[in-house]
C-alpha cells in the first residue's frame, strides 16, 4: 500500500518550485495563492521539514525542495503525456511542436507535406511559442529562436540565418546607399533590438532618428513587421529565412545587397525525458534534413 502526501499538496508544491512564486503557481492551478500556500505548508508538516526558505521578496528552494522538486516534474509530466496519449486514442503518436508563429508559417509548415508523407502515422501539432514566450511543458519540443540557453531543458543548434532589410518594391526604388536610411521609417521587432544598429554598423551608416527623438516603429514579431513592410510603412530587417517567398512574389524588395549573420540561431528544445516520445526521433531526422536547405 502505497503511503503517499497529499497530491494537492505535491501539485502546489511542485508548480511553485517550478516558477519560483505562490503567484505563479496558483494562476497555473486556477486556485488562490493563499491556497497554495496552505497547501505547502500543510505538505511541510506532513513531511516534517521545510521545502522553501520564505524570505522578504523571494521564495528559495531548500535543500530537500531542490532535491524532491525535478523528480516530481517528471512524474507529473509523464501523467500528463499518458492522459494526452489515452485521451487521443490515435493509432499513431501525437507530436506538439511549439515554435514562434513567423517561422511556422513562413519557413516549417510549407514544408511539413513531406513529413507527413514519409510518416503518416504521426500527428503533428504546432503551437504558439517563440521568444516572448517560455517552453511549454505540454510540448513534446519546440523550434526556438535564442543563444542556447533553456534552463532544464536539452537545446540542439538547427541553423542560423543572415538579416536583411526588406521593402515594399516603391520604397526600394528610393533607396540608392544605406545612407537613404536617414529619411525612412525603420520598423523594429522589439525584443531583437540589436538587429537594426549591428546591420547598420555594418553598413558603416549612424542610426537614423527622427526630430521628435523616436526611431522607427516598434512591433512585437518578426511577422507584424513584415507586414508593416509590404504595406509600405516603411524598412524592415529580417531573416532571409523569412522573406525569400515574398521577394519571389515581389511583395518586398530589397535596396541594398548587405546581410549581416544573426547573433542567435534556431535550436531544436525539449526535455531530456520527452526525447523517448513516439514521433520524435522521425521528427528530429527529417528536421535536420530540411534544415541543411537553410544555411
Amino acid at each position: 500500500m502505497r503511503r503517499l502526501p497529499s497530491l494537492n499538496g505535491l501539485r502546489a508544491f511542485e508548480a511553485a518550485a517550478r516558477h519560483g512564486s505562490f503567484t505563479a503557481a496558483a494562476a497555473e492551478l486556477h486556485v488562490s495563492q493563499a491556497a497554495i500556500s496552505r497547501m505547502v505548508k500543510l505538505l511541510e508538516e506532513r513531511l516534517g521539514f521545510a521545502l522553501f526558505d520564505r524570505r522578504a521578496n523571494a521564495l528559495v528552494l531548500t535543500e530537500r525542495g531542490r532535491a524532491l522538486q525535478p523528480t516530481l516534474t517528471d512524474a507529473f509530466d509523464g501523467i500528463a503525456r499518458r492522459v494526452e496519449q489515452v485521451s487521443a486514442m490515435r493509432a499513431g503518436p501525437v507530436l506538439t511542436v511549439g515554435m514562434g508563429a513567423t517561422v511556422a508559417v513562413r519557413w516549417l509548415i510549407p514544408r511539413l507535406s513531406s513529413f507527413h508523407l514519409a510518416h503518416p502515422e504521426i500527428e503533428v501539432r504546432i503551437a504558439t511559442g517563440g521568444a516572448g514566450a517560455p517552453m511549454n511543458d505540454d510540448w513534446t519540443c519546440a523550434v526556438l529562436l535564442g543563444d542556447g540557453q533553456w534552463p532544464g531543458y536539452e537545446a540542439e543548434r538547427l541553423f542560423s540565418s543572415s538579416l536583411q532589410p526588406v521593402c515594399a518594391p516603391r520604397l526600394a526604388a528610393e533607396l540608392r546607399k544605406p545612407a537613404d536610411l536617414a529619411g525612412a521609417t525603420l520598423l523594429h521587432v522589439s525584443h531583437w533590438g540589436e538587429d537594426w544598429p549591428r546591420w547598420l554598423d555594418a553598413a558603416g551608416v549612424a542610426e537614423p532618428s527622427a526630430p521628435s527623438g523616436i526611431r522607427g516603429l516598434s512591433f512585437g514579431s518578426y511577422a507584424m513587421t513584415l507586414q508593416a513592410a509590404i504595406d509600405g510603412v516603411g524598412v524592415a530587417l529580417a531573416p532571409r529565412l523569412y522573406i525569400l517567398d515574398d521577394i519571389a512574389a515581389g511583395r518586398l524588395a530589397t535596396p541594398f545587397g548587405l546581410a549581416v549573420p544573426m547573433v542567435h540561431s534556431w535550436y531544436l528544445v525539449c526535455r531530456a525525458s520527452r526525447r523517448e516520445d513516439g514521433g520524435f526521433t522521425p521528427f528530429r531526422d527529417w528536421l535536420y534534413a530540411v534544415c541543411a536547405e537553410v544555411e
